[in-house]
């Protein structure tokens, strides 16, 4: 029988009425907005050891030691450590053997009227699920979309209790903790772009998993995880970052996936004389690209983010289905050329008018938006089985009315052709590796890089019965 979702007074007295949680609450750049919910409903001397801020600078400084950015994950976790070191110092003996310490911090850069951009923040727990227990810790980064200072301020009281609540009582079940955050708020105030989890209570967490539902759920528009299957906030991985970023399936990664993506960064670097060490690589995978509406396979989904880690890719999930809301997102974050690798089918759907009729300016609208900054298309040749000629950017069928546009991309270096890929490799479709994987035949292993094929058999992903 599902619960009855509780509204945020209701969060935050359960919580002074639990005499097994103590601990503290430490908030800079909003106010005490979380702190305020458990003083304003009762009972908080149950609960709190102790609620601060520091918003001068020094004072911050003087407490949890300098650092470079004020509003970072870096200080967050420096407020976090601090607090709960010193609960366990200071009533580990006291109280350690009856009460599950937590340490709650969050640090915020309110929205600016100077430069009216909005206002974001990080927001974290340190906590033991019971008594005694080694520390569990949730880290997570806010976007605050309200007009207004005092929304946000709202905003982030109720996302902190959430927050509290949800790690206190919601850790053994990650994916209803991340959707009560959004308990008593809407994505029209917040977008939540990282969350990560560790520590004891979350043993059997795939952080790479957290990052999908995030989008899933509607939490946020795009999440990210590097390599290295570390999750990360887009705006930090992208600061100052070229962007090149090839949308697929992955499913499985074939030889023409990766070679037309390796062929796109060698001439997206030396077309636009880019140093190698600015650009930013991504697989991106949409949802659409992982399922039918909330139907997605977590372990499909992690085979896929296996080999694609293993490969050194760095991952973006996203919704957007448009290229030009892709583009639009990734020019919040940097300000260097964005280049996108495709094939030349997916260049034509790009020209298929029926995926803007919700755009008032329709194509010409979309395709201000996509090429109003730095992008360039490289789009690699298709091969006709039936035929066995090329498809290139050069002989494309776009219709009548929209060839001019077409021509003006093209001459003007929006549309660029990739020539480095073997032609032995048009052949090769990822829907029918998938199908010889899972059939046993054993030809699939010359369509795969040779790492994939190791990993997909020793790991048996993708249902592999070889």
């Amino acid at each position: 029988m599902e619960q009855a979702q509780l509204d945020t007074h209701q969060k935050a007295l359960a919580i002074n009425l639990d005499q097994t949680r103590y601990g503290t609450i430490a908030e800079i750049g909003a106010g005490q907005e979380t702190a305020r919910w458990f003083f304003q409903v009762g009972g908080a001397a149950g609960t709190i050891a102790k609620a601060m801020s520091a918003y001068d600078m020094k004072f911050s400084d003087s407490i949890y030691g300098p650092c470079k950015r004020y509003v970072s994950r870096d200080r967050l976790q420096s407020m976090l450590d601090h607090e709960f070191r010193l609960l366990k110092e200071r009533l580990g003996e006291s109280r350690g053997a009856d009460s599950a310490f937590f340490a709650f911090a969050n640090t915020v850069a309110a929205r600016s009227f100077i430069q009216k951009q909005e206002g974001h923040g990080w927001l974290g727990i340190c906590f033991q699920a019971r008594p005694g227990e080694e520390v569990s810790r949730i880290d997570l980064h806010v976007q605050l979309k309200g007009q207004e200072n005092i929304q946000d301020q709202e905003t982030l009281g109720l996302l902190g209790v959430n927050l509290i609540y949800g790690a206190l009582y919601y850790h053994d079940d990650p994916d209803r903790l991340l959707t009560s955050l959004l308990d008593q708020l809407n994505t029209d105030l917040l977008a939540i772009d990282m969350i990560d989890f560790c520590g004891p209570a979350f043993a059997q967490v795939d952080n790479r998993l957290m990052a999908l539902r995030l989008v899933q759920h509607g939490l946020s528009s795009a999440a990210m995880f590097q390599a290295d299957g570390k999750v990360v906030q887009p705006a930090d991985a992208l600061y100052k970052k070229a962007v090149l970023v090839e949308r697929s399936r992955f499913r499985p990664p074939t030889r023409l996936t990766m070679s037309l993506l390796d062929s796109a960064y060698t001439q997206f670097c030396r077309d636009l004389e880019i140093d190698p060490d600015d650009v930013i690589v991504l697989s991106e995978m949409t949802l659409h690209n992982l399922g039918q509406g909330d139907e997605i396979d977590a372990q499909d989904f992690l085979d896929r983010a296996e080999i694609l880690c293993a490969l050194g890719k760095h991952v973006l999930i996203s919704d957007y289905g448009e290229f030009y809301r892709l583009a639009q997102y990734l020019f919040r974050y940097t300000s260097m050329p964005v280049g996108i690798a495709l094939g030349v089918p997916t260049l034509a759907q790009i020209f298929d008018e029926q995926y803007y009729q919700s755009l008032e300016g329709g194509i010409l609208e979309a395709f201000g938006r996509l090429f109003r900054n730095d992008v360039s298309l490289y789009a690699c040749p298709a091969l006709n089985e039936a035929s066995g000629e090329l498809t290139t950017i050069h002989n494309l069928e776009i219709p009548a009315h929209l060839r001019h546009l077409y021509l003006h991309l093209l001459e003007n270096g929006y549309i660029r052709e990739l020539v480095a890929v073997d032609r032995d490799q048009l052949s090769i479709f990822s829907h029918t590796v998938l199908e010889k994987i899972r059939s046993g035949d054993p030809d699939w292993e010359a369509m795969v890089p040779d790492q994939v094929a190791e990993i997909i058999r020793k790991k048996r992903l993708f249902d592999c019965c070889s």
